[in-house]
């Protein structure tokens, strides 16, 4: 074992996939309860990365991979944005020989390499007890993965795409949802006084939340998203509408970034993929931008409407978390604290039509949350219904695993 261990029960703790307001205080919620009934906390760096660089010996220099937590360490990091654990799309069971840690390449010679056994052999050598990965479900899929290894894990969900299954509610959706709206009110006004349509896109890769709430929420006409592809010269037909019937003359369209025309695919940046599979999307609000433009004189006897194009991206997941981003961690860390404490493990923690729980954590791996169509989304209008929202969540689509 690592000579960091104390005879204490340890808690590893670490971010991973994207960042979002609300990692910090979930950390600062593990932390200080940890602390107070006991445990140490190790803060793993850089997501599962860290796990894979650790060099087990005992007067290496681990530092950059690993840190012991202390009440001081969160509270001054608590209030604050992004993850101060730093974060990565690391996917151990897949690592590319040239990202192979230097002191594992002679071992390690595979194109793609499981380094499975390495993480475990570093978990054992840090005297970690019990994990809590925090992240989406790319993360905690292999959190799953560990666990099916013997790995004692609790997990949190975060995803500012909120499309963790099983859970009605993931750390970051929340901010994301405000700063969307902060945002297309603030661009408004130009949309306004230039009488233009205006394109906002925003994430979104295979579930379209992020779109259909802030719409539903007044901040956009229209939006169209993952799950249902959309046909450009019916959008165009509405937002020019729209248009002329706000005494403004502007309407506004958000796009998930993984939304597709009819015959169509997902638009990808140029590049490689991550680890585990996904290229970067970017570049479908540009598309719809430009064809918006084309075919507005059909819809607009004969006169084009010019087009303002924004890409909200990182703006709407980074800053302080908004209260909801701050509340919901700090009870996500104490739920993992209370699994931990009665010897559970195996658990993904959740919110469930207004109730924290848990649920077994493999729910992650063999199911997907996505907006349910029928139910949530017009079709033929290209935005949310608003009816039957009596006994549904907070944000009104609810995974239903």
């Amino acid at each position: 074992m690592a000579n960091i261990n104390t005879g204490k029960k340890t808690i590893g703790i670490l971010t991973g996939g994207g960042d979002v307001p609300g990692l910090n205080p979930a950390i600062r919620a593990v932390t200080v309860r940890a602390l107070r009934e006991g445990y140490q906390v190790i803060g793993l760096r850089r997501g599962w990365a860290g796990l894979i660089d650790i060099v087990r010996e005992k007067d290496y220099d681990n530092t950059n991979n690993f840190q012991i937590l202390t009440e001081e360490i969160v509270n001054r990091a608590g209030r604050t944005g992004g993850t101060f654990l730093h974060t990565s799309r690391t996917r151990p069971s897949h690592v590319k020989q040239e990202s192979v840690p230097e002191h594992l390449k002679d071992q390690y010679q595979e194109s793609t390499n499981d380094l499975t056994p390495e993480i475990l052999k570093n978990l054992d050598w840090l005297g970690i007890d019990y994990l809590i990965p925090i992240g989406g479900d790319d993360t905690l899929s292999y959190g799953v993965h560990l666990y099916k290894q013997g790995v004692k894990v609790v997990s949190i969900p975060k995803t500012m795409d909120n499309d963790v299954p099983g859970t009605d509610y993931c750390i970051g959706f929340s901010t994301c949802v405000t700063r969307t709206i902060e945002m297309a009110n603030s661009l408004r006004t130009s949309a306004g006084s230039h009488e233009r349509l205006m394109v906002l896109e925003v994430f979104g890769r295979y579930a379209g939340f992020t779109a259909m709430l802030p719409t539903m929420a007044g901040a956009a006409n229209r939006c169209v998203i993952p799950e249902h592809r959309f046909d450009i010269e019916r959008l165009t037909e509405l937002l020019v509408a729209d248009r002329n019937h706000n005494p403004s003359k502007y309407a506004i369209v958000i796009v998930s970034e993984g939304a597709m025309f009819e015959g169509g695919e997902m638009v990808f940046q140029s590049g490689a993929a991550d680890a585990y599979g996904h290229r970067k999307l970017g570049g479908i609000g540009d598309m719809v931008s430009a064809k918006l433009e084309e075919l507005s004189p059909k819809y607009n006897n004969g006169k084009p409407i010019h087009v303002i194009n924004q890409k909200l991206g990182y703006l709407v997941r980074g800053g302080d978390p908004d209260a909801i981003d701050s509340i919901v961690p700090m009870a996500y860390g104490n739920l993992a604290l209370d699994l931990i404490i009665s010897g559970m493990h195996g658990r993904l923690v959740v919110l469930k039509n207004g109730r924290y729980d848990n649920i077994p954590l493999d729910v992650i791996t063999t199911t997907k949350k996505l907006v349910k169509v029928d139910r949530f989304y017009n079709t033929e209008r290209y935005r949310p219904y608003y009816h039957s929202f009596e006994m549904t969540p907070l944000f009104i689509m609810t995974s239903e695993v």
